[in-house]
């Protein structure tokens, strides 16, 4: 049985006589709020239907769980949702970016044109060579290692405060020497 998302009086689903019912009353009650919890995570409303209809498939297909003596349904759905979630996040950090992903309105034949995207990659790299060294390392943990500020003055060696400042120094010397180049 499942437990209703409002205050109001609880309505019962039972799997065992409609499947269809049940299914109709967890998108009825839950649908929206999980929707709105997925894509707070996901930043991407597409991928939250996804991993909602997902985890919607699987309360159905395990609803023998789903009983107040096993906890809320509430907090199944969104253990559930939550880690597919995960799973898809992980999933496209693992993935490799395809060329025509990096190249805004590249053709999709192999005569595509990559120069432009080669010129502003050399013309970021000079830039940040250009950085001082305690600029420019704090730039690497942050954005290619993908550390967050306390993990970076981990690796450096340095108090959160100094790393924070140093990239705060740095994306403000990029700006100024791209507002100059241009």
């Amino acid at each position: 049985m499942f437990e209703r998302a409002s205050n109001a009086a609880p309505r019962r689903h039972e799997c065992s006589n409609n499947a269809d019912t049940a299914l109709k009353g967890l998108y009825d009650d839950y649908y929206s709020r999980l929707l709105s919890y997925v894509t707070r995570i996901l930043a991407d409303q597409h991928h939250a239907e996804d991993v909602v209809q997902e985890t919607m498939l699987r309360a159905w297909c395990h609803a023998d769980l789903l009983t107040p003596d096993r906890g809320s349904v509430w907090g199944w759905l969104t253990r559930v949702a939550h880690n597919l979630a995960i799973d898809r996040i992980r999933a496209r950090r693992a993935r490799p970016v395809e060329v025509e992903e990096t190249v805004e309105g590249a053709t999709h034949g192999r005569n595509a044109d990559h120069s432009d995207t080669v010129i502003n990659t050399m013309f970021v790299a000079t830039m940040v060579n250009k950085l001082v060294p305690a600029h420019r390392s704090v730039l690497h943990a942050v954005y290619y290692a993908d550390h967050t500020a306390s993990d970076a003055a981990s690796v450096l060696g340095v108090p959160v405060g100094t790393v924070k400042s140093r990239l705060h120094h740095a994306l403000r010397n990029l700006k100024q020497t791209l507002e100059h180049q241009h």
